[in-house]
């Protein structure tokens, strides 16, 4: 598994690569937004851990770059802990969010997340296929694009339609593992916002994937 570390802080960068080489992934390192993207564009990669306060590049600029093309799984690391923040990471592609100063296990723990897929069968819900083998979504034959995590969000509603989950629910199904302590309840809302953006004819108005006002979301059942 190849991984790019894009951190412009050369200590946290080389502390970061010696965790990940002990827990057997190949690492590649970028100390600013420009080099990151030569590096992403030449090598085949796994996931990639996001520096958001980065030289010559920001890594919300950079992030969004990538989602032009591809959907590989995005960690944003950094110390920039003002909620607005993680949203905005989230807006923009990100898969995932850790705040410095961090734990390697826990580091560890993400990118093992982030890299799992559960065995999972094809979807059609309302003109809507999902594809997990591939991480394809195709909405009315038109093929559109979420991250690791939206994906795994909307499957997990799709799957159960009018089912109603709660957001703990949904993080944990999403994340394939124990809630991370610092991932927020608004963190859903967040990724809720951009699902529905690429499935829905109306995203102000949507009909299927449906807020249930103090409880949580669900997959319309009579769409």
């Amino acid at each position: 598994m190849n991984i790019l570390i894009v951190e412009d802080e050369q200590s946290i960068r080389e502390m970061m690569r010696v965790y990940l080489e002990k827990a057997g992934y190949t690492v590649f390192e970028a100390g600013d937004g420009q080099a990151a993207w030569s590096i992403f564009t030449a090598q085949p990669l796994d996931l990639v851990l996001l520096d958001l306060n980065l030289p010559k590049q920001d890594g919300v600029s950079l992030c969004l770059q990538i989602r032009t093309v591809s959907q590989v799984p995005i960690i944003m690391v950094t110390a920039r802990v003002e909620e607005l923040d993680e949203l905005v990471g989230l807006d923009v592609g990100a898969d995932d969010y850790i705040k410095k100063p961090f734990s390697p296990r826990v580091l560890i723990a993400r990118i093992q997340a982030r890299l799992r897929q559960r065995a999972k069968k094809s979807l059609v819900r309302d003109g809507l296929e999902l594809y997990p083998e591939r991480m394809e979504v195709i909405n009315h034959g038109e093929k559109v694009y979420l991250t690791v995590t939206q994906f795994n969000i909307l499957y997990t509603l799709a799957h159960d339609p009018g089912r109603v989950f709660t957001r703990d629910e949904i993080l944990e199904y999403a994340y394939d593992q124990a809630l991370p302590p610092d991932v927020m309840d608004r963190t859903v809302d967040a990724h809720i916002k951009s699902i529905r953006k690429v499935i829905e004819t109306d995203a102000k108005h949507p009909q299927r994937i449906l807020t249930v006002i103090g409880k949580g979301y669900k997959f319309n059942d009579e769409a």
